[in-house]
């Protein structure tokens, strides 16, 4: 009983133990699919990368179909044309694997002329094949350790049950092991790892970063909030020279000094401590008193984007504060992951202290309040006020950058979008609530305005907005045309391959050129401060000094 066991497991999953013709074909076709381009360029070794795992991803599928084949003892060939078979195979894939090689240069070509970059003279085959090769191995080789758990288990259980189900519940157990070992300890170790290093990051205090002496700035005399404690990148966005002399040079006229609030997670440990901190220094340092307030909820780092607050601090000729409240230290795709609630809770506890003191103050000379956020921060930000909270006093307008794929709001909106307007793009409606824009155009613009505003600013090429599981099994509405202005011809939906290459380029989104992928321009996001504040009394000749401004410090 025990051998007739063994030996049904064995033939199942066999296919794990040589290579399979199946799974080399389809491993080999994922290979080339991945090497065509995608939304953001590669470098040789993130494309290495992507091509092994897409190869190992096919090799384990093709294994899987393998198995089912032998399971229901389907006709197979013969051993000596299995041997031919394989052959032919393993002929035709390395042929193929060259010239697409070969081709991929003239993709990444494509791809770098549609974001302006100067074009390559290789994708470095060698080191795309290199790292392919040894990515795959791996994650082939972690395959095969899950048949041989999954086989020792099954030969334990094997005595005190019938065979086929300790054959299912051997594959169930190494499924469990391997979750086990996979998230509880590779990952977890993983992300302590990362935590340290960020916190050391986040801790680190440069000599030039001295404690402000403006008794109006966040750290400085009198502030409620210690210098030390607000991070890095609240030390950053503090001290951002950007002055009042600055701002009246471009504007033109006399400007005032903008109002920066910022609260560090070392300034309080709680989420709504630190709320209350920011309401404090806020009332201290007369933000209520602005015409303008905008609570900016920052990134996963922390980081707020100084091409974003250039032009809401010139536009507003300096009468405006921010407030901004860190929630994390993580890079934002690593915030999602490992702590995804503590931003929303972090960015509801700013809005429901600042927004609850500002409800309180006479309507007619209370300041113009607003919302913004990058990325991570643009979710959270989405997630910080609801319905009960806007009845009675609604904000009066959202900037929204980047907004990720799982963005509340984004997707309802973007879902009903007006027919026959693209994904990248949509018109919501009669646009006197929702706009959108990108780095080329903004439909409904000039058209009247509602009582609130919204405004999402988000590139075609930005995966980390466009991403979505669905691609997995179908093409998105985004790759269909018209195409957004940086999502060239050649990008093709492929069933898995493009779900693994949008997915990389979720991670890589901040690497592409400024103006595409995640990396917002600064001449953008002043077409929606425009949109959002109406500022008057800015001509074209003011525009342009603001523009050249921007583009001298690099925004």
């Amino acid at each position: 009983m025990m051998n007739k066991v063994f030996n049904l497991t064995r033939f199942a999953i066999s296919p794990f133990t040589l290579v399979s013709t199946t799974g080399l074909l389809l491993g080999a076709l994922c290979f080339i699919g991945a090497l065509t381009p995608s939304l953001v360029p590669r470098a040789g070794l993130v494309q290495g990368a992507l091509a092994g795992f897409s190869f190992a991803i096919g090799y384990g599928v093709g294994v899987l179909l393998s198995m089912i084949w032998q399971i229901l003892h389907l006709p197979v060939a013969s051993e000596d044309a299995r041997r031919w078979l394989f052959r032919g195979v393993f002929l035709a894939a390395v042929i193929a694997i060259v010239l697409t090689l070969g081709k991929a240069t003239d993709w990444q070509n494509a791809l770098h002329t549609a974001m302006g970059l100067p074009p390559v003279e290789s994708v470095r085959p060698f080191t795309i094949a290199s790292v392919s090769i040894v990515v795959a191995s791996l994650l082939i080789a972690i395959g095969r350790a899950f048949r041989k758990a999954a086989l020792v288990i099954a030969r334990r259980l094997s005595p005190i049950m019938p065979e086929r189900l300790a054959l299912v519940l051997g594959i169930l157990l190494a499924v469990l092991l391997f979750n086990f070992i996979g998230n509880d300890v590779i990952i977890k170790r993983a992300f302590v790892a990362f935590d340290a290093s960020y916190l050391r990051l986040d801790q680190a205090m440069p000599v030039q970063d001295a404690a402000p002496t403006d008794p109006m700035k966040t750290g400085g005399p009198g502030s409620m909030v210690a210098w030390e404690g607000i991070g890095a990148q609240g030390r950053s966005r503090v001290a951002d020279p950007l002055n009042a002399a600055g701002i009246a040079e471009i504007a033109g006229v006399q400007a005032m000094e903008p109002l920066r609030v910022y609260v560090g997670l070392g300034s309080a440990e709680e989420a709504e401590d630190r709320a209350q901190l920011a309401l404090q220094e806020a009332i201290r340092v007369g933000a209520f008193d602005r015409s303008t307030l905008v609570i900016a909820t920052p990134t996963g780092t922390g980081w707020i984007d100084p091409s974003s607050m250039m032009p809401l601090e010139v536009l507003t000729r300096g009468d405006v504060a921010t407030i901004s409240v860190q929630y994390s230290y993580l890079p934002s795709w690593l915030s999602l992951i490992a702590v995804p609630e503590y931003g929303a809770e972090t960015a509801r506890a700013t809005f429901a202290a600042i927004h609850g003191y500002w409800r309180d103050l006479p309507a007619e000379t209370r300041p113009r309040l607003y919302l913004f956020g990058l990325s991570l921060g643009s979710l959270n930000s989405d997630l910080s006020a609801d319905f009960y909270d806007l009845i009675s006093a609604p904000y009066h307008g959202a900037y929204w950058v980047g907004p990720p794929f799982g963005s509340r709001s984004w997707r309802q909106i973007t879902a009903g979008r007006v027919d026959g307007t693209p994904e990248w793009l949509p018109r919501f409606r009669d646009g006197s609530v929702v706009r959108f824009l990108n780095q080329t155009d903004m439909p409904d613009a000039g058209k009247p305005w509602g009582p609130m505003r919204i405004v999402y600013l988000q590139y075609a090429s930005d995966a980390i907005t466009f991403f979505s599981p669905s691609i997995l099994w179908r093409e998105p509405d985004w790759m269909k045309a018209p195409r957004g202005p940086d999502v060239i011809k050649e990008l093709r939906w492929i069933p898995v391959v493009s779900f693994l290459q949008v997915g990389f380029d979720l991670m890589t989104a901040t690497t592409a050129p400024m103006g595409h992928g995640h990396v917002y321009a600064g001449e953008d996001y002043l077409e929606g401060w425009l949109a959002l504040l109406s500022p008057e009394g800015w001509d074209p000749a003011a525009l342009d000094r603001l523009r050249a401004a921007m583009t001298a410090r690099g925004l």
